[in-house]
C-alpha cells in the first residue's frame, strides 16, 4: 500500500486568511488523516507564549534571574543557586500550571463536544464542586492530619461521584447534552449549599482553611505535589489520543457516528470519565480552579476556525491561560499572592459575560 499527499488550498479572503489543508491519503481509497495548517500555526504560536510566560515566571521573584540565565539553570549550565531558585522553588508551580491548564482545557473540550454546547464545561455541570465537596469532607467532617494527599484523595473521589451521580440521573435511553447540562446545573447548585453549610458548621480556623483551598491556588506546592500529578496525565494519555479520533465523528450526530461504526453511549461514558479523571486530578492538586475549562475550547476554537473544539488547541489555550494567570496572581500584589482561582475567576467572569451576549445577539 503506497501513500500519497496532497496537498488542496482554499483562496485566501479576508475571512479565512491562511487556510490550508494537507490530506493524506490512501491509493485508491479514502482521506486517511488531514492536517489542519492553521491549527498547527495557533497551536505552535500558544505554546511558544506559553513557554515565554513561563521563563518570565521562573525567573520573577524576590530573587530576579534573567531569561538567558533561566535557560543557563533549565539545561543545567546555571550557578547552584539559580539552578536551585529556578529548578527546586519555581519549576514544579511552573510545571503544575501548564500541566493542569492543559488538563481543564483538554476537559472542557470534551465535555463541550459532548453537550454540543459552549456552556457544558466541567465548572457549570458541577465536577468541580463535587470535588471540593469531597475535599471538605475530609477536611471538615473526617479531620484529623489527613494531610495534601488526604485532601486529594477526597477531592478526587468527589469528583468521580458527583459524575457517576449527574450521568445516571441524565440517563434516559443515552445521555444527551442539555440534559447532562441541566441536571449538573441542579447538582451543582445541591452541593454548593452542602458546601456553605460544612463551611459554616466548622471552626473558624478549618473554615478559613477551606476557603483558601476552595479558591484554587498552586501557592506552596512543590516536587512532591507536582510528580504524581505529572504521572497521572501521562497514564491518560493514551486514553486522550483515542478521544481525539472519537469525538469529530461523534460531533456528526449519534445516527452518523453509529453508521461510522461507532458505539456512541460507550464512547460518550469513556469520554466522561477521561474529561472527569482530569478535571479530578486538577481540582485534588490545586482547588477548583475556575473558568479555564470553561473559555479555554472556546478561545482556541475562534482562533483556530474550526468548526467544533478540537483537544490539542484546547490543551494549549488551557497552559497559556492557566499560566499566565499564576503569574499575575504571583506578582500583582507582590508580596502578597494571590490564589490563582481569583484571577481566572475575574478574566473567566467577563468572558461568560462576553459569550452570553454574544449567544443573546445571536438569536
Amino acid at each position: 500500500m503506497t501513500l500519497e499527499l496532497e496537498k488542496t488550498q482554499k483562496p485566501v479572503s479576508r475571512v479565512d486568511f491562511g487556510r490550508r489543508m494537507t490530506i493524506l491519503r490512501v491509493r485508491g481509497g479514502t482521506p486517511s488523516g488531514r492536517i489542519d495548517v492553521r491549527a498547527v500555526v495557533v497551536i505552535t504560536v500558544l505554546v511558544a507564549l506559553a513557554l515565554a510566560v513561563s521563563v518570565i515566571a521562573l525567573g520573577t521573584g524576590d530573587y530576579s534571574v534573567a531569561p538567558s540565565r533561566v535557560v543557563n539553570a533549565v539545561l543545567g549550565d546555571g550557578t547552584r543557586l539559580e539552578e536551585l531558585v529556578v529548578m527546586q522553588w519555581r519549576m514544579p508551580r511552573v510545571l503544575l500550571a501548564l500541566v493542569l491548564g492543559a488538563a481543564l482545557g483538554v476537559s472542557g473540550a470534551i465535555f463541550q463536544s459532548i453537550t454540543r454546547n459552549p456552556l457544558g464545561s466541567p465548572d457549570i455541570i458541577g465536577f468541580n464542586t463535587g470535588a471540593y465537596t469531597g475535599a471538605l469532607v475530609v477536611l471538615l467532617v473526617i479531620g484529623g492530619d489527613t494531610g495534601y494527599y488526604g485532601t486529594a484523595t477526597g477531592a478526587l473521589v468527589g469528583g468521580i461521584v458527583t459524575a457517576l451521580l449527574v450521568y445516571l440521573l441524565a440517563f434516559k435511553r443515552g445521555v444527551q447534552g442539555f440534559r447532562l447540562i441541566i441536571v449538573g446545573i441542579a447538582i451543582s447548585a445541591v452541593l454548593a449549599s452542602v458546601n456553605t453549610w460544612l463551611i459554616l458548621e466548622s471552626d473558624l480556623e478549618e473554615a478559613m482553611s477551606a476557603a483558601v483551598w476552595g479558591a484554587g491556588s498552586l501557592n506552596g506546592l512543590g516536587w512532591a505535589q507536582a510528580t504524581p500529578v505529572l504521572i497521572v496525565v501521562a497514564v491518560l494519555v493514551p486514553f486522550l489520543v483515542v478521544a481525539a479520533r472519537q469525538m469529530p465523528m461523534l460531533d456528526l450526530g449519534d445516527d452518523a457516528a453509529r453508521a461510522l461504526g461507532i458505539r456512541v453511549e460507550r464512547s460518550r461514558l469513556g469520554l466522561i470519565i477521561v474529561g472527569v479523571a482530569l478535571t479530578a486530578v486538577a481540582t485534588a492538586a490545586a482547588g477548583p480552579i475556575a473558568f479555564v475549562s470553561l473559555a479555554a475550547p472556546q478561545l482556541a476554537r475562534r482562533l483556530t476556525r474550526t468548526a467544533g473544539v478540537a483537544l490539542l488547541p484546547s490543551a494549549a489555550m488551557g497552559a497559556l491561560l492557566l499560566i499566565a494567570s499564576d503569574l499575575i496572581a504571583q506578582r500583582a500584589f507582590a508580596p502578597t499572592q494571590l490564589p490563582v482561582g481569583v484571577v481566572t475567576v475575574s478574566i473567566g467572569g467577563v468572558y461568560l459575560i462576553w459569550l452570553l451576549a454574544r449567544e443573546a445577539r445571536r438569536q
